[in-house]
């Protein structure tokens, strides 16, 4: 009579396995695209900036002084959650900057195929306001700011990710969030 083959106990691991995808999020000017590159950099993640997914009109209307609506922003959303999901198919884990001010946009993003972490950049207004002061080149004009402010959402409990509002140099602020990220 043969003997039944040993049980091996394995581990659960803590998240699941397969691409993940961070979406670091936040007003503009909140530094997103300068941790994004770097946690891309830091983690071998592809990058992907989202304001190149904005079509033409999207970037004039903004550049005039108008904000988006949702109905601007629905295809913009849509267009990152679709590359999102295409870079999943082929196994590549994603690192793209979105403002993601509300969790219905949220929830678009969420959709894509893979596993979706919000990283919220959150420096105090003041420092944003600076940095959007003296940037060049971005269609995004300061006088916007309010209005991101006023359209932002919180991250719910029930949402994948963590709010930074470190202060500290960019390698400071990637510690903290390569830190937190341990438990995503």
């Amino acid at each position: 009579m043969a003997q039944p083959a040993p049980t091996v106990m394995f581990p659960v691991p803590r998240r699941a396995a397969g691409p993940r995808h961070l979406v670091v999020m936040g007003v503009s000017g909140g530094g997103k695209t300068t941790l994004a590159m770097m946690l891309a950099g830091k983690l071998g993640y592809v990058f992907a900036e989202g304001d190149e997914f904005h079509p033409q009109a999207n970037r004039d209307k903004m550049a005039s002084g108008t904000p988006l609506d949702d109905d601007d922003r629905a295809p913009w959303l849509a267009s990152i959650q679709k590359w999102m999901t295409a870079e999943a198919r082929v196994g590549h884990s994603t690192v793209v900057t979105c403002s993601a001010l509300k969790k219905k946009y949220r929830d678009v993003l969420r959709g894509a195929e893979g596993r979706t972490v919000f990283v919220h950049m959150a420096p105090p207004t003041d420092l944003t306001l600076d940095r959007m002061k003296h940037r060049q080149g971005h269609y995004m004009p300061p006088s916007l700011l309010d209005s991101q402010i006023a359209t932002l959402e919180e991250l719910e409990p029930d949402e994948n990710g963590f709010k930074v509002t470190n202060t500290g140099s960019p390698r400071e602020v990637l510690a903290e969030v390569l830190d937190q990220l341990k438990d995503y």
